[in-house]
């Protein structure tokens, strides 16, 4: 049983492109990229950090877990 065929485009479809996308489609996106842009930008919470570096306590474990 052969499967249906694409009907051809008329040649007033061809070249238009038509696409509904619902309003929450791009609100969603946005919304996200505007908040996400906001936690980035806040100098409010940045703060030096204090104390031992966390990389050095990474390589200080790697050093341990590595046989040399």
């Amino acid at each position: 049983m052969p499967a249906p065929a694409h009907p051809r485009a008329t040649p007033e479809q061809r070249g238009r492109i038509t696409a509904e996308l619902p309003w929450w489609a791009l609100a969603l996106p946005t919304v996200a990229f505007v908040l996400l842009l906001s936690l980035v930008l806040d100098p409010a919470d940045a703060h030096a950090a204090v104390g031992r570096l966390p990389h050095l306590d990474v390589l200080a474990q790697l050093r341990q877990a590595l046989p040399f």
